[in-house]
Order: structure tokens, then sequence, then C-alpha cells
């Protein structure tokens, strides 16, 4: 039986600890869906078209990995995708009381769900997407955090968005 996993996130930016994970569950599962969530109450500061390709970039050697999108409830995705395992990332305890909520409440939504943790590798344990967007609003380098082609990315979406408000 093959075993599918689907790794959900809203991937704004992708960083290098995201691509940890989506690295190594590509190890642990068959196949793995990168998943990109329409978070309805999060304003992206990438669309989820832009998040994809992001994303699609730097998974293209893991023969394993698709990059979809999603949005409404993760169960009625997973029952979509024929799979009931969730894959997710842990950086700390909080995300660990965090996750471990998410996982409860997502198996009373459907029983059979299975939520599967991975510990982020230490480098990438600080990260996470709103500390990297703050960094390049600031002005400030991030390159050590994300891909080279995201940090471009990051930059120019904050210059046009200077721009807009210098006028």
């Amino acid at each position: 039986m093959m075993r599918n996993a689907v790794y959900p996130g809203t991937f704004d930016p992708v960083t290098n600890g995201h691509l940890d994970v989506i690295k190594r569950g590509s190890i642990i599962f068959d196949a793995l869906i990168v998943s990109v969530g329409r978070n309805p109450l999060k304003e992206a500061l990438f669309s989820v078209k832009e998040r994809m390709e992001m994303i699609r970039g730097h998974v293209k050697e893991l023969k394993n990995v698709e990059v979809d999108s999603f949005d409404g409830m993760l169960v009625d995705y997973l029952k979509k995708r024929k799979t009931n395992i969730i894959l997710r990332g842990i950086r700390t305890v909080s995300d660990f009381e965090y996750e471990f909520q998410r996982a409860l409440a997502n198996r009373v939504l459907s029983k059979d769900v299975e939520t599967v943790f991975v510990m982020t590798s230490e480098q990438y344990s600080f990260l996470n997407s709103t500390l990297i967007k703050e960094a390049v609003s600031l002005g400030g380098s991030v390159s050590q955090f994300v891909p080279l082609d995201v940090e471009k990315r990051l930059t120019q979406k904050f210059k046009k968005m200077h721009r807009k408000n210098d006028k």
C-alpha cells in the first residue's frame, strides 16, 4: 500500500525550513503533496500561484513531490487527494502545542486522519515567514533563511509596496 501525505501550509514565502521538511518528508512517504492553503484569516504577501511557483522551483528534483493548492477544510482536501496523512514540521514546544490541538481537531472532523510530526533541523528552528517578511521590509538580508530567488521576490515585492506608499 502506498503511503501518501499532504504537507499543508501558507508558505508565504517558502523558507529553507519548509524545504527541509519537504525533503525529509519525500524520504518518509511514497508521495508527498505540498499544498498551499488559502487562509481567509491571513493576508498573504504572495498570491497562491506565486507561492506554488516558488516551491516548484525548489522541489523539481524530488520526483515524488507534487505542489498543489487548496481552500476550505483540510480534511476535505485529504479525502479529495485520497490520503489521510498530514505532515507537519515542528520547530518549538509552542509549535507542538498548536499543532497538537490542530491534529486533534482534524481527527474529530475525520476520525481516520493522522498527523505525522517532523522536527525541523536545528538551524531552522527559529524561522518563520513573518520574521523573514519583517526583516526584508526593513531592508535586511534573509539569504541564509530562504533561497536566493525567494529573497529577490521578497525584495521586489517590498520595493513596490514602498513606492506605492511613497506616492
